[in-house]
């Protein structure tokens, strides 16, 4: 059945937006290459210097881009963030402190690669505003480490997170990635099970995607290691599901998994539809009706800021369908799942009731579930999220 939606009365709460954004900074620079990365950044730090002085200007030329909001979180992501020194760190930090509203910062997460969290390097830490770790650890087996090319082994995963935790750090997240060739099931557990032993409150994990114009795709491409099978992914997936849920971890997003109150604040604020302001090489914005990104180079980045003093930024205005239609494909990928109250209220009643219409056949196979307004993602529907939110889409 079909609800109605002529509750304007309360149209003024589902409207309303928390005067709050975030901004993540890329550093575009790491020591080796992971064969399955497709982000950008460079393994050399020769343009190291110019391109730090250029984030630090950008972060003067575009304050104010958030506008009113006020700056709830930062995020230094990369390419390799723990590359930077904490004096570098805190350069960053005090310069969005003089040009933007953030007095208020409730996390400051900081991406490192195991092998850079050495004791030398956390401690000094302790004295900046970093209270997040996120460390991408990718996995506990050192076979899989080689095959995607990582540049520190399983022991060195094991240091560094006790590391951070013997320095008084207790709010950590780690990333896994299972689907990989070699990964047996029972490993793949071994894997998950190490969370809990290590008493990590939150990890992302991701199935090996192959993309193109990495290693990992032309190494395959050319028979020279061995491919991704869906299925294999597929059945880690549920597994991944299922032990998390015994763990105690909520799945708040598809990718993502929290014990109680430790919910990335930063990340369910991009999916909540909160502005943000992208600073570095290839790093994205989005202020509610436009998205922008940075040129994916770290030269004409430098160049552009320092030398020319202009923003090497595009954006891209997105109509009234497409703000509604990205609402869909973030809103399924998390536990509160799309609302159709929010879709009338801030869209309107026929686009809420096309949405609800175009759900009934995924009800039915039961990979989503409606709860009131909300429509929820199955354990199963999780499986086909993207194709599930393609088929909802309006217009």
């Amino acid at each position: 059945m079909l609800y109605l939606y002529n509750m304007h009365e309360r149209a003024s709460d589902q409207q309303k937006m928390e005067k709050t954004g975030g901004i993540y900074i890329h550093i575009p620079f790491c020591k080796q290459a992971c064969a399955y990365c497709n982000f950008h950044f460079s393994t050399s730090l020769k343009y190291k210097g110019e391109v730090f002085a250029a984030i630090l200007k950008e972060l003067e030329m575009r304050r104010d881009y958030l506008a009113d909001s006020s700056v709830g979180t930062i995020y230094l992501g990369g390419g390799t963030p723990s590359l930077l020194s904490a004096d570098e760190i805190k350069q960053i930090y005090d310069t969005i402190q003089k040009y933007y509203k953030a007095e208020s910062v409730v996390e400051f997460t900081l991406e490192a690669n195991p092998d850079d969290l050495a004791r030398d390097y956390i401690r000094p830490l302790r004295h900046t505003p970093v209270n997040r770790f996120s460390i991408g650890v990718q996995s506990f087996r050192d076979e899989d480490l080689v095959y995607m090319n990582r540049a520190h082994n399983a022991s060195q995963a094991d240091y560094a997170i006790k590391a951070v935790q013997d320095a008084g750090f207790t709010n950590i997240t780690i990333d896994l990635i299972y689907g990989t060739p070699g990964l047996t099931d029972t490993a793949w557990k071994e894997n998950i099970a190490k969370i809990k032993e290590l008493g990590i409150p939150h990890f992302s994990s991701y199935a090996l995607t192959v993309e193109e114009k990495t290693a990992l795709y032309h190494a395959i491409a050319k028979k020279k290691s061995a491919p991704v099978d869906p299925e294999q992914s597929a059945g880690q997936f549920e597994i991944l599901m299922e032990r998390a849920a015994a763990m105690g971890f909520d799945q708040y997003e598809i990718s993502n998994f929290a014990l109680p109150g430790h919910y990335a604040v930063h990340n369910t604020n991009y999916w909540r539809g909160l502005p943000y302001l992208g600073i570095g090489p290839s790093a994205h914005s989005f202020n509610g009706s436009a998205r922008g990104w940075n040129v994916a180079n770290n030269i004409k980045y430098a160049d552009s800021i320092l030398r020319e003093g202009k923003l090497p930024f595009e954006e891209e205005m997105l109509t009234p369908v497409q703000q509604l239609n990205e609402y869909i494909m973030t809103s399924l990928r998390t536990m509160w799942g799309c609302d159709l109250e929010k879709i009338s209220c801030t869209w309107d009643s026929g686009a809420a009731q096309k949405v609800e219409k175009s759900s009934h056949l995924f009800q039915e196979k039961n990979w989503l579930r409606q709860d009131g307004y909300k429509l929820i993602l199955t354990p199963a529907g999780k499986l086909f999220a993207d194709r599930i939110a393609a088929e909802m889409f309006v217009g």
